[in-house]
């Protein structure tokens, strides 16, 4: 009886904390999927014109760990050329690129004519994990701050245009991930000790991320939030607004003549010819 009473205890809580939040109904997969596919054509045709205008786009994914950036980033490139959508995360810095200039090995990747470069993370590490991890020293971390809105605005001039997302989370979803994570085999390779640590210093990260944001949110490339407790509605979000910041037109397509099929030459096999063949288990 008393576990009976429980149960309608929490359902009625439930309810009445739905009926209260501010917290719009969530998506359905299919209704997320049908926004998607709209989007991604769209993007299709941003591809295009970058190609043929010789666009040079750097797109910065920054935010706090388990925000699912990599998920935005997936959804953007599934149907895009990975020549014109082009995606850098880069490891630790070895040696030899620690005794570099710090922007030395981003700029590397920096985008020619017709390129969008999505950066999984970017220089700001400096600003973030290596400020609060302490891999970089203080006076490192001062000058990055002093020096990144001149080094962007450098970049901007010269013609690239860049656009930084910061994805949030809250401490509740983060934790909820990081669980799923940690229980998922297929996620496993997800959850570092690095994301670990990042929960139980979640306040310092704060204190950097804001420290950042100060420094860096210029006119030349501002910081935009997205706002990431619900990965679907974040990803729509962060898609449409991307296209809305790159001004694009439809290019004309017109599909290639496959002209006539050549006559088989005497001595060509009718079929190739394998000396392995992989089981037919399905």
């Amino acid at each position: 009886m008393a576990k009976d009473k429980k149960k309608k205890k929490e359902k009625k809580r439930k309810k009445n904390s739905q009926e209260t939040s501010d917290q719009p109904e969530k998506l359905s997969r299919r209704a997320f999927e049908k926004e998607l596919q709209s989007l991604q054509v769209e993007l299709c045709h941003l591809q295009d014109h970058a190609v043929k205008e010789g666009l040079r786009v750097i797109i910065i994914f920054e935010g706090r760990d388990a925000a699912g950036k990599g998920g935005v980033i997936k959804r953007i490139t599934e149907r895009t050329n990975p020549r014109v959508f082009r995606t850098v995360a880069l490891p630790a810095p070895s040696d030899r690129q620690k005794s570099q200039w710090y922007p030395q090995r981003y700029i590397e990747h920096f985008p020619a004519a017709g390129e969008i470069m999505l950066f999984d993370r970017s220089w700001y590490n400096r600003a973030g994990v290596e400020r609060v991890m302490g891999f970089c020293t203080d006076e490192e971390y001062e000058h990055f701050l002093r020096t990144a809105p001149a080094f962007e605005r450098e970049v901007v001039r010269s013609g690239i245009q860049i656009i930084k997302y910061f994805f949030d989370v809250s401490q509740e979803e983060q934790e909820r991930r990081f669980v799923r994570r940690a229980t998922d085999p297929m996620r496993h390779w997800k959850l570092s000790p690095m994301d670990v640590e990042s929960w139980r210093r979640w306040w310092d990260y704060t204190a950097a991320y804001q420290r950042m944001l100060e420094a860096t949110d210029t006119p030349e490339s501002p910081w935009y939030r997205v706002q990431a407790n619900d990965k679907r509605r974040a990803r729509l979000n962060c898609i449409s607004h991307l296209l809305s910041l790159i001004p694009y037109k439809k290019m004309d397509w017109e599909p290639p003549e496959r002209g006539k099929r050549r006559e088989k030459e005497p001595g060509t096999p009718e079929e190739l010819t394998f000396k392995n063949e992989v089981p037919q288990v399905y």
